[in-house]
């Protein structure tokens, strides 16, 4: 064993570790390559207050608990220590034995950097530094952005079944295979932004990254970590911004992850009605213990650091920010006033927004929450969570369940698209047809739309062109863009065939030119959180079942106009009102040939008339298709 020198963890970043408040916590924690005292080796640290012996045990001492002991680091909990002779690639494990009910078990490092592929469940000592990166620009950019009145258009991806090998065995594609295909492909797209579901690593194939056990450590499905690395490069070379799903809110039960860490309830809760989900078989986070703050923390920098992350989308907030989340009575514990919030992960969250945007320039957090609590998307010095963005379920479900439904029914149940707009502007909202529509029988989204197969490919097209006049920023998960018809499968690739047929290439094209348009007009964009940015034209004829609606920016010239039909029956010499007089061009018209409608539009656009319709001074006359969206903008 190699003795503690200075340079190593010293006694302030062990009293930072012990306060929650050591942010760089992955820089000594865990297993590090280095030369000490002449000799080259690894030093190992790991937390393991309630241990009573703590070891390193890998292939390089035949995985003898007694061969490489670890010292106690006194009151912090902490263990460390050297072993000489071993380096990159070596796989570890520790070997744990509690003071408590003579507890033994092998740990995989909380910190590891790399894991061995699944089933193996050990880690693997790696060193991250030496990837030379050449996204100075990307990044020095992005420090002086406003994302809130720039476009953020998402593109959704599951890295394993987004393409896969079928002629070697229907293998994934590796971080670099996929980087300039899927950079490729986004560029192709116009989108702006990828969002990977949770790539750090986890045991089970089936959880999509969402049951966690590796909080550093990129998974080695799909290669190392300075693979993952130059993904992220090449991604920002091409213009793109990498967010990441982060998983804070709990941990699976596996023997080898956090859980029941040193024989005790370490990470979580030891009573199970605060440490547990029940509905998903994990434990909960102990947020109140400043040990545990400081890891999730330290996470969240990491990725922002050392992999040069845009952003974060932590899931699964509601269920931290409720104590009684999918709990009957009597199956949870209220806080100290009495209350079913829980104010230690309240605390949480909001360090942990105030932190990531403290320490990085130019990134974003996003909230995937589910109920009303106020101001998720505020900052905490104004009493919200301080989230840069929230996802908008809500919208989601109303919008997808008034598609649903038969035509004929649907002026039946019109406030379910105009409803959100009463809350539109109470938090910074991201407009999200996710992973999660498509899943667990609930059909892919071109199934979900009613009719024949005409009117299902219209509906969709009609569905997208709602969401992107909507105030919000947007996005879509994989296979979404081309209208697949099966639901997602995380087992194998997704249907690209089916892009070769005209009604998904048109849905394609439809998202493409979406993208394009939003990009190309600051009325989508720039204002999608605040009410200047939107007036209702007519919201009210549910009997026709349309909507007609104007974008706003700081010129006159820059407005939008959207006019939406529900139904497919076509409106001829319908009366739109707008503004100001003079030539409005149809931008986009969803019912166009290309896209694979039936192309009733209006020749290019149309001159406003000098008579007054809908409380406005000029009207226009247009042509409205079936199941159609149209945009226009007043040519000057």
């Amino acid at each position: 064993m190699g003795e503690r020198n200075f340079g190593l963890l010293t006694d302030y970043d062990l009293y930072l570790w012990g306060e929650g408040n050591y942010l760089k916590a992955w820089e000594k924690m865990g297993a590090h390559p280095m030369e000490l005292n002449g000799r080259k080796g690894v030093y190992f640290a790991v937390w393991a207050p309630n241990a009573d012996y703590v070891s390193v045990v890998g292939g390089f001492n035949n995985w003898d608990s007694s061969s490489h002991p670890l010292s106690s680091l006194g009151a912090s909990g902490v263990w460390a220590g050297f072993v000489p002779g071993i380096g990159q690639g070596e796989l570890y494990k520790f070997f744990i034995s509690s003071r408590f009910h003579g507890y033994k078990v092998l740990k995989a490092d909380p910190f590891a950097f790399h894991f061995e592929l699944r089933p193996g469940t050990a880690s693997v000592v790696w060193d991250i530094d030496g990837y030379e990166w050449h996204d100075s620009e990307w990044m020095t950019h992005r420090g002086q952005k406003n994302h809130h009145s720039s476009p953020l258009l998402i593109y959704e991806v599951h890295l394993g079944s987004w393409r896969r090998v079928p002629e070697e065995g229907n293998r994934w594609l590796t971080y670099r295979e996929i980087a300039p295909l899927l950079s490729d492909y986004i560029n192709e797209m116009g989108f702006t932004h990828v969002e990977f579901l949770p790539i750090s690593e986890h045991p089970f194939d089936g959880s999509w990254g969402y049951q966690p056990v590796g909080y550093f450590a990129p998974t080695s499905r799909y290669g190392t970590p300075q693979d993952f690395m130059y993904l992220v490069d090449y991604l920002h070379q091409n213009n793109i911004g990498v967010i990441l799903d982060w998983v804070p809110a709990h941990f699976p039960k596996d023997e080898h992850g956090l859980g029941y860490f040193d024989g005790t309830h370490l990470y979580e809760h030891a009573d199970p009605r605060q440490g547990e989900h029940m509905d998903w078989g994990t434990f909960i986070y102990n947020y109140g213990r400043n040990e545990v703050r400081g890891f999730l923390l330290s996470s969240a920098q990491y990725w922002f650091q050392m992999y040069h992350i845009d952003g974060l989308r932590v899931d699964a907030v509601a269920s931290m920010l409720y104590l009684d989340y999918s709990k009957a009575e009597g199956q949870w514990i209220p806080n100290r006033f009495g209350g079913r919030e829980n104010l230690e992960a309240i605390d949480f969250l909001k360090r942990f927004n105030e932190v990531a945007y403290g320490y990085n320039q130019g990134i974003f957090t996003i909230a995937e929450e589910s109920t009303a609590w106020p101001m998720v998307s505020r900052p905490t010095y104004l009493g919200g969570l301080g989230f840069g963005f929230k996802w908008n379920m809500g919208w989601m479900h109303d919008t997808l369940n008034y598609f649903s439904k038969d035509p004929i029914y649907r002026k039946y149940h019109h406030g379910n698209l105009t409803f959100g707009l009463l809350y539109a502007f109470h938090e910074n909202f991201i407009l999200p047809f996710s992973h999660d529509e498509v899943v667990h029988m609930k059909g892919s989204m071109i199934s979900k739309m009613p009719g024949d197969e005409w009117q299902r490919f219209a509906n969709l097209r009609l569905l997208y062109g709602y969401m992107y006049a909507h105030p919000g920023k947007k996005l879509l998960f994989m296979g979404n863009e081309f209208g697949q018809w099966r639901e997602w499968d995380h087992d194998s690739s997704l249907d690209w065939h089916l892009t070769r047929y005209p009604l998904h290439k048109g849905i394609q094209d439809w998202v493409r030119d979406l993208n394009t348009l939003v990009k190309k007009e600051p009325a989508l964009y720039k204002y999608d959180f605040e009410p200047r940015g939107f007036q209702w034209i007519d919201c009210n004829d549910s009997e026709q079942s349309t909507l007609s609606l104007i974008r706003l920016a700081d010129k006159l010239e820059d407005t939008i106009l959207c006019v939406l039909n529900f139904t497919p029956v076509p409106r001829e010499h319908y009366k739109v009102g707008v503004p100001v007089h003079g030539f409005w061009r149809e931008l986009l018209n969803s019912d166009a040939v290309c896209y694979g409608g039936s192309g009733m539009g209006n020749m290019g656009g149309v001159h406003s008339k000098d008579r007054p319709w809908h409380g406005r001074p000029y009207h226009l006359e247009i042509t409205l298709p079936p199941l159609g969206c149209l945009f226009f903008k007043l040519q000057r």
